[in-house]
């Protein structure tokens, strides 16, 4: 009994992984997008959002895919998106 709760542990937190990986690519999307369009933000605001998208992205390849997405998520609550 004891054994698989400890397998079904592991292998939530194996498949966990790959669920962030494939969120990040949608939410730099979204960025992108929001910038295409001309966001009525301020200087300072699109250099913000700038860094925090190449800095999501960094982590996103980094393999460190929480950091990556709670970074993303910065970004669109400056562009006021979810």
């Amino acid at each position: 009994m004891l054994t698989r709760a400890i397998l079904a542990a592991v292998a939530i937190v194996m498949f966990s992984g790959s669920a962030f990986a494939s969120g990040c690519p949608g939410h730099m999307r979204t960025i992108d997008a929001a910038l295409a369009n001309n966001p009525q933000i301020s200087a300072q605001q699109m250099a913000e959002v700038r860094k925090l998208r190449a800095e999501g992205e960094a982590l996103h390849r980094g393999g460190k895919h929480a950091e990556a997405i709670e970074t993303l998520t910065k970004a669109k609550g400056i562009l006021g998106i979810n």
